[in-house]
């Protein structure tokens, strides 16, 4: 079960990362490298601090204090292209993993439907509910303290993860209402802000960028979903013709 789980994992994984790097690199690299320039005609700082595109990777430090020593980034080109593509696969492969271990706890067969509904909650857990109070942010945006925005993220996804699993898999009334609370909570006790917002950056490729994101974030849940069934299948049946022989 642990060798089936971790190979189904494995090819989700990889097959959502390639696929998802092609998109990041059409798709978001362009206004992460165009942020960058523009940060970089707008501002005195002497370092910057800009995120790798990561599927679903919301949060970044904005500018560096004045005189701090910059923080490493991967140069441009083939260094960036390949940071990307193997952030992005490590996070497709532990994705997986927890999808699959999340379908088998839930007393689920993996199959390619039941794993794209199952990455869709995902998608709605970690990418899409967190967005509504901390969008994807370009390099240059202000932000609140890093801190704050990971425990708001992960308050969120984990209350998202439970009302969806009380309202889609429990199917009772009270845990329907229970799971329509856990969702609505972190909302209403809000994400954290800045105070005073002084990004000189184009609200027009802020929303650009966040959008892309989701896109991008919805495309990489749904093939993790629907490689991990393939692969689940796919392996249960060569070890039943192997047990066969």
């Amino acid at each position: 079960m642990i060798v089936r789980l971790l190979s189904a994992a494995l090819v989700a994984g990889f097959l959502a990362a390639v696929v998802a790097t092609g998109l990041q690199l059409a798709l978001t690299s362009p206004l992460i490298v165009a942020a960058e320039r523009y940060e970089g005609r707008h501002t005195h700082a002497a370092g910057l601090s800009a995120p790798l595109p990561i599927v679903l990777a919301h949060a970044h430090e904005g500018s560096e204090p004045h005189g701090a020593a910059p923080e490493w980034q991967p140069a441009e080109g083939l260094p960036r292209m390949a940071f990307t593509g193997l952030a992005t696969l490590v996070g497709g492969v532990g994705y997986a993993l927890i999808l699959g271990a999340v379908m088998l706890a839930c007393g689920r067969e993996p199959s390619p439907e039941r794993g794209l509904a199952f990455a869709l909650a995902g998608f709605a857990s970690v990418a899409l509910a967190p967005a509504l109070g901390l969008p994807p942010e370009l390099p240059g945006s202000e932000a609140a303290p890093l801190a704050a925005r990971q425990a708001w993220w992960l308050m969120t996804a984990t209350a998202t993860g439970m009302g969806l699993y009380l309202i889609l898999v429990r199917r009772a009334a009270i845990t329907i209402f229970g799971g329509l609370v856990l969702i609505v909570a972190p909302h209403l006790a809000g994400a954290p802000e800045v105070a005073v917002t002084q990004s000189e950056l184009p609200a027009g490729l802020a929303a650009q960028f966040a959008a892309r994101s989701l896109a991008v974030g919805f495309v990489f849940w749904a093939v993790i979903g629907l490689a991990f069934g393939w692969a689940w299948q796919r392996f249960g049946r060569g070890r039943e013709a192997g047990a066969h022989v």
